[in-house]
């Protein structure tokens, strides 16, 4: 007995030991235990629905994995929603992965209330959730688990915590299951009702427009930005980039002094790893991230994007804070200044070496797949085509189309303008109604019912080449148009300012889809607008914003189905605007390759652009040139912004025209007016992926083509720096790379090109002398190709031909086309095998506040001063 009681206490001591020393590991042997421990999990599909309370506590654990799925192609994702078992507050205090990289490429879980689907799991293409998510967990490449320290949990429940858990993983190589099995990847959660004093949260940062040049040794992405938020303290942090990533670095910058946060290599496990240094991060401070890539064995350059050819710079940061102020998830965007990252530490510039046997166990079974992309990088990180940023550096300048007939179409006031997925226009118009000062009663109440709704179609689908009329839809429905916008699918988005409603219209359908607001009835609550002006509808959600509008100042966000998100906005309060104040946000535009939305803010005469995810202001944009008002914004891909301003005040000098404008620092690129007519009121503008736009005036009743027409020897400025294109040669190659040189490659050039000045007579007879000898040798050449082309044509082609795609081709595939901007959603989904999956935005709250009346009026019938609206119940 004494000899079994020593050998039982020798095996505890053994046990307890080992578990201490694991924190002693280095990553390698992490990744190496984890992973055996993982084998026998991939599959393991015993776990249960029902919560298993813990012995001799009020803890619980749920299993939240894919019920048995077998994907059918390769990059699918699937999401699984689970109901927390309890309507109480409580906390996620463990998390426990049962996966494995063979099978699934990465996991995410998402908190949230309103999931997308309740099917039992669900293509995530169709979103996660339609209501406000958070990152809870994350987890790729075999991770160990994560544990959180004592005291700190994930809120969930109770009156501000999420009712669902989403799990969404992504399937990477298809091949995994060739033998049909059953998967069940997931994670188990700890959940305790004890309520713990400290809340963990999750801080991204993320790069959105990193390039690295192919074959460049070094390249640097930094990320900074200004933390103005409640104290946090970091505990774990977590690496993410795809094959060309070095090492990712964390700081912390106060006072000019640098912290380090963490420090890892992206090829090694993407767990969180533990905080070295306890610090906390405080308002004023500074979180900078800077991610090294190498170019080394690329033969083009690589953009941030989701796929394997991609690249990423993501940083996670798990902290925890105080309950009082808890903050679940936030993110940081920014580029960072290159004056703060001449101070970085030395240490974020020495690459971690990863061993090559690691890298094979890293990349086993999964060789065309490095690393994830993840579903809340692919919200803020739609891709932009690359073909299109070339306008941004070439001198482009826009003319009116004079050749364009639609400039003489026969239409009302025209109110809004867009592109559907075939590329034709849209036009909104008034028909023979008229936004007068006889429309509306001082309570906003439309005056002019008895006419009738507008009897002729108000939506007309054009050519844009011939603008002959191909469709027309849009009787009997409408009495005051104003803002339109059409989505992926080709519906159309219309505001009605007489009905005070908003419509989604089918392209094919004579009704609406969906009609939120009360007819004829002005509000302020959440199920009434105030003359609401425009929408915008983001691509990868399908959630729209509404622009509301003349009598309340606020901007409104919508699940595809029409539930209230969340809301944000107030009047202007004075001569100075704030961030967030309006006076008639007047027109919206989603800049999706970048995760906002930007607005047209009228009688401030500015733009506004706010994350569409949180509605939190991100910048401004305001010229001299603008005057005191500007109508209507639209994006372009490629980071280019349209604009139109109103008639200058009396006194004012400033003309009305056209503004094309660099949304990455907001310069002016060009200006624009018409050449038949004159802009009398333009009213809405939109813009095409090739440059083409069109603006459409709601006093000329007219409507304009405007197309980018290349101004030859002008000098025009890229991010910040003044370059000149010389000759025809040099904006040759500039369209061809699809994009500008790098300064070194255009200092090799600058050296070169005296030597060829000077020794360029001496060799002209040489030139021509070799030329001459080259000509028949082409001739001869043509000769036997043409030949062989005849034989092939007569004999059907068996002479051993092989197929080639072209470069442009595999680009072409590559980068994609979507309609009205390109994004990581839409972008993989024109591939076959590849579909825009799991891609879903985040949200928060805002403020709801009423248009002022002391506007210093307009310079047209359509636009009045609004008095405080009157109250109206909720219904």
């Amino acid at each position: 007995m004494d000899m079994a009681s020593l050998i039982s206490s020798l095996l505890v001591l053994f046990l307890i030991f080992q578990n201490s020393c694991y924190c002693f590991r280095s990553p390698l042997s992490v990744f190496k235990r984890y992973e055996e421990s993982t084998r026998s999990l991939s599959n393991d599909c015993l776990g249960t629905t029902r919560p298993v309370m813990s012995p001799g506590s009020s803890d619980y654990t749920l299993d939240i994995r894919m019920p048995g799925v077998t994907p059918t192609e390769s990059d699918t994702y699937l999401c699984k929603s689970y109901r927390l078992p309890v309507d109480d507050e409580a906390y996620v205090v463990d998390y426990r992965p049962h996966a494995n990289m063979d099978t699934a490429h990465h996991m995410l879980l998402f908190g949230c209330n309103v999931p997308s689907s309740t099917d039992d799991y669900w293509d995530c293409s169709a979103g996660t959730c339609n209501d406000k998510s958070s990152i809870m967990y994350a987890w790729a490449k075999n991770a160990p688990p994560t544990k959180l320290p004592e005291g700190v949990g994930f809120q969930v429940g109770g009156k501000s915590g999420s009712r669902y858990f989403v799990l969404q993983v992504h399937y990477g190589d298809v091949k995994a299951f060739q033998d049909k099995h059953k998967d069940c990847t997931g994670v188990t959660v700890r959940i305790t009702p004890e309520k713990q004093p400290l809340i963990a949260g999750i801080y991204l940062s993320m790069s959105l427009n990193t390039v690295v040049p192919p074959g460049q040794e070094v390249v640097n992405s930094d990320i900074a930005c200004l933390y103005n938020r409640p104290t946090i303290h970091p505990f774990a942090y977590r690496v993410h980039t795809h094959q060309l990533g070095q090492v990712v670095s964390g700081f912390r910058v106060r006072h000019g002094k640098w912290t380090l946060i963490g420090r890892q290599s992206p090829q090694l496990p993407q767990a969180f790893y533990p905080v070295e240094h306890p610090l906390e991060i405080s308002p004023g401070d500074i979180i900078a991230t800077r991610c090294l890539f190498t170019g080394k064995g690329r033969m083009s350059a690589t953009y941030i994007g989701g796929t394997a050819k991609d690249e990423m710079c993501n940083l996670y940061i798990m902290y925890y804070m105080d309950a009082a102020h808890a903050t679940s998830y936030m993110t940081c965007v920014q580029t960072g200044n290159p004056k703060l990252f001449e101070n970085i530490p030395e240490i974020a510039n020495v690459p971690i070496p990863v061993s090559p046997d690691m890298m094979m166990m890293m990349m086993m079974g999964h060789g065309h797949h490095h690393t994830e992309a993840e579903a809340e990088t692919n919200t803020a990180l739609q891709q932009p085509k690359r073909e299109e940023e070339e306008v941004l550096n070439q001198d482009v300048h826009l003319e009116e189309d004079t050749d364009w007939p639609g400039v003489n179409l026969k239409v009302g006031q025209v109110s809004g303008l867009a592109l559907d997925p075939k590329n034709n226009l849209v036009i909104f118009h008034r028909g023979d109604h008229v936004w007068d000062e006889n429309s509306f009663d001082r309570n906003f109440v439309y005056q002019q019912r008895g006419i009738g709704p507008i009897q002729e179609s108000t939506i007309l689908v054009v050519d844009p080449n011939t603008s002959k009329v191909l469709k027309s839809t849009g009787q009997n429905l409408f009495f005051l148009p104003h803002g339109l916008t059409i989505d992926r699918d080709g519906n159309y988005w219309v505001t009605d300012v007489a009905l005070h409603q908003v419509f989604k219209v089918g392209a094919e359908k004579e009704t609406p889809l969906l009609v939120l607001g009360r007819a004829f009835q002005p509000g302020s609550d959440r199920k009434h607008f105030c003359q609401p002006t425009d929408v915008a509808v983001d691509p990868i959600t399908g959630n729209f914003f509404v622009a509301d509008g003349y009598c309340n100042s606020r901007i409104m966000q919508f699940s595809p189905n029409g539930m209230f998100i969340m809301q944000w906005g107030e009047e202007t309060s004075s001569n100075l605007p704030r961030p967030g104040q309006f006076r008639i946000p007047h027109s919206l535009t989603m800049i999706s390759d970048q995760g906002q939305l930007c607005v047209a803010d009228r009688e401030n005469g500015r733009i506004q652009c706010f994350h569409a995810k949180t509605g939190e202001f991100v910048k401004q944009i305001k010229h001299q040139e603008f005057g005191r008002e500007v109508f209507a914004v639209s994006y372009a891909p490629g980071g280019v912004l349209y604009a139109v301003n109103g008639k200058p005040y009396y006194g004012d000098s400033t003309p009305v025209q056209g503004f094309m404008l660099n949304f990455s620092n907001g310069d002016i690129l060009d200006t624009f007016i018409p050449a038949r007519k004159n802009f009398e009121m333009p009213h809405d503008i939109t813009a095409g992926d090739d440059g083409t736009v069109y603006v459409g005036d709601a006093h000329a009743n007219a409507v304009w083509k405007f197309s980018p027409s290349k101004a030859e020897h002008r000098s025009v400025k890229k991010a910040g720096i003044e370059v000149e294109e010389i000759t025809e040669t040099e904006i040759f190659e500039t369209h061809m790379r699809s994009r500008p040189k790098t300064n070194e490659s255009v200092g090799q050039q600058t050296q070169e090109k005296p030597s060829v000045v000077q020794e360029s007579s001496a060799g002209v007879s040489f030139v021509l002398i070799i030329t001459l000898l080259i000509i028949p040798v082409v001739v001869l050449i043509a000769i036997a190709i043409f030949i062989r082309w005849r034989k092939v044509r007569m004999y059907g082609g068996d002479i051993g031909h092989k197929s080639e795609s072209s470069s442009g081709g595999i680009l072409g595939k590559l980068r994609g086309k979507g309609s009205g901007g390109l994004n990581l959603g839409t972008f993989f989904a024109t591939h076959k095998g590849y579909s825009r999956k799991g891609f879903d935005r985040l949200s928060t709250e805002g403020s709801d506040q009423e248009k002022d009346d002391d506007d210093d009026g307009s310079d047209s019938e359509e636009e009045y001063s609004a008095l405080p609206i009157p109250p109206v119940s909720s219904s």
